[in-house]
């Protein structure tokens, strides 16, 4: 399994953007999709985007489609989620996730198929 390392997390002001990033270390890092979830204070996690291992496909929750851009750099091992036009209801712990899997998998927006997790990048979107 792969060991992840988010970082990228601030306090910004709502509309305003942010690039979250995510380093693997350990493992073939183009093995794995990959996922950023989060979870806000008081709340269940919840799925954020997806990418799949070769970069070509992608999905992500409807509540920030059309804000957040999920990439990768499997040379540099590291995924991104470029978030934009922030609200106050996007602040959450944010961690990345990885799933070994094969080329032609199904995306998946499910946290326990994810064998390997970050400890998570605070974001918080003042109004």
């Amino acid at each position: 399994q792969v060991m992840l390392v988010e970082s990228g997390g601030g306090l910004v002001q709502a509309g305003g953007s942010l690039r979250l990033s995510c380093v693997a270390s350990g493992g073939t890092f183009s093995y794995y999709a990959l996922a950023w979830f989060r979870q806000a204070l008081g709340k269940e996690r919840e799925f954020v985007a997806e990418i799949s291992r070769n970069g070509r496909n992608s999905d992500y929750a409807d509540s920030v489609k059309g804000r957040f851009t999920i990439s990768r750099d499997n040379d540099k091992k590291t995924v991104y989620l470029q978030m934009n036009s922030l609200k106050s209801e996007d602040t959450a712990v944010y961690s990345c996730a990885a799933r070994r899997t094969i080329l032609t998998a199904p995306m998946s927006r499910d946290y326990d198929d994810y064998g390997s997790r970050g400890q998570g990048t605070q974001v918080t979107v003042s109004s």
